[in-house]
């Protein structure tokens, strides 16, 4: 038996690598998976630990080790299992840092080293094919209502699309339950509520913002405009709309999403639009409980179906939103392809998604800065700093163009003397070629970071695609 020790006296002692070395490119990596035969972080290891039967994790430090776990790290490690694990990466795929979304985080893992996505393309299908649809649920726009969406995404159209439930349009297929016919209808709009152009699309993951812990704020351009929605895939929510007939007794009717292993007898059969069911009984209370709803069943009686996520919790519900996330992210990459043909996958990776820069609350006033301060939501998204009235608003209130030091763009901190009306007190004021901006923070911190933010933007040369969108600014109505 090696002792924890003795492991790193043997040079397993983990030492900062080659970038990109580690799964989610973190150094410090104090633990092990010692039936992968790689190091991992502290955050990492608790996902890995959720694993158990593809992935077992020790400490280098504080566990002992046996030999044979010593000698399998020693001809293992974490290039090695790369090159195993990732060896059909596709280049849209996103890896994730440890600054990263914990959803984000965990499917990586499991979709590498549970799953083996990335070792064998068949799988990579649900956001590889160039087409994808299904429901998600969407904020609504006015009453901040969420509700459930069909989405379509189409490379071919080259678009992503949503519909509302306005039109009844058959969707789906008939299923068996007992004695019961049942016929799936979804009221589905004909046509598309919103096309989003794959050219202007961005996707990025929004578990705070939005609330839940799948949340994916999708942005694209309206009339040159940014336009928000804001959607997240959960299950325990409404499967399909069943119409059902020819019963004769109430009937109570329970799924899920999972298949589970084994399934329930004599239930094992029944299937609607992959929601598997898990009892029917004519005696309601004896369900009560054990799903989101209960309902009695009668002749010709239209019912709702819901999943029972709170006991039976489906793992592809979580993996499905990361899907979307990845599906436009090879949507876009494919179209960069055909836009740029000479440029290569490390120069379109970058421009498949992108993280906001910084976002926050601060305090602005008018353009002619003799109005009353008021405290809006802020998002610097590339050059484009936008506000809001709240946080999930669908249109920004306004925007503003940031350009470059060279094109006479700068930051300065604080606020012109003779500035009244502001609440907060740690200015900062942009300079732009036509006016000044002038802005607010509530804390010294918060002030220094937007400034870092606008800075680093500043600093970076404009791009020729980018001064058409300064053009846009400087004669926007």
């Amino acid at each position: 038996m090696s002792t924890a020790m003795n492991f790193s006296a043997k040079s397993f002692k983990p030492r900062p690598p080659d970038k990109g070395a580690f799964p989610l490119d973190h150094f410090e990596p104090d633990w092990a998976s010692h039936s992968l035969g790689i190091f991992i972080c502290l955050n990492c290891s608790g996902i890995h630990r959720n694993i158990p039967q593809v992935s077992k994790v020790k400490s280098v430090r504080l566990d002992d080790w046996d030999d044979a776990q010593v000698e399998f790290m020693a001809s293992n490690g974490n290039n090695v299992a790369k090159a195993k694990y990732e060896s059909k990466l596709p280049p849209f795929y996103y890896k994730p840092t440890f600054l990263d979304c914990q959803l984000l985080r965990e499917q990586w893992i499991r979709a590498k080293y549970e799953r083996k996505e990335f070792i064998h393309s068949e799988k990579q299908e649900p956001y590889s094919a160039g087409y994808r649809e299904g429901f998600l649920w969407k904020r609504g726009r006015d009453n901040g209502q969420f509700l459930s969406r069909k989405f379509v995404l189409s490379e071919r159209e080259g678009a992503l699309k949503y519909f509302n439930k306005n039109d009844v349009s058959t969707w789906g297929r008939c299923v068996q339950v007992g004695d019961l016919s049942c016929e799936s209808i979804f009221e589905q709009a004909k046509e598309p509520k919103a096309i989003m152009k794959i050219e202007h699309l961005n996707a990025t993951f929004q578990p705070a913002k939005i609330g839940n812990p799948h949340g994916l704020q999708i942005t694209y351009l309206k009339d040159n405009s940014t336009r928000n929605i804001f959607v997240y895939h959960e299950d325990g929510k409404l499967l399909c709309d069943l119409s059902l007939v020819a019963s004769s007794a109430p009937q109570c009717v329970l799924t899920t999403n999972e298949r589970l292993k084994p399934a329930p007898a004599p239930c094992s059969k029944w299937e609607a639009l992959g929601a598997f069911v898990l009892g029917v009984s004519n005696d309601c209370g004896h369900l009560e409980g054990q799903g989101k709803a209960c309902v009695g069943l009668r002749p010709f009686q239209r019912m709702f179906l819901w999943s029972v996520a709170d006991m039976y919790p489906p793992p592809a519900g979580v993996k499905e939103i990361v899907d979307w996330f990845n599906a436009i992210r090879a949507a876009r990459f494919h179209y960069l392809q055909v836009a740029f043909p000479g440029a290569s996958d490390v120069d379109l990776v970058p421009k498949l998604s992108r993280n906001y820069l910084k976002e926050g609350y601060m305090e602005k006033t008018g353009p002619k800065q003799t109005e009353g301060f008021k405290k809006r939501w802020f998002t610097m998204d590339d050059r484009r700093l936008m506000y809001f009235k709240d946080p999930l608003d669908a249109f920004a209130r306004g925007e503003v163009f940031i350009g470059s030091k060279e094109n006479s763009y700068k930051v300065l901190e604080g606020l012109p003397p003779s500035t009244q009306g502001n609440h907060w007190q740690h200015g900062i004021t942009i300079v732009t070629p036509d006016r000044k901006f002038l802005f607010a923070c509530e804390t010294k911190d918060d002030q220094l970071e937007w400034i870092t933010t606008f800075q680093k933007v500043i600093s970076r040369p404009m791009l020729p695609q980018e001064y058409a969108v300064e053009a846009h600014f400087k004669h926007k109505p």
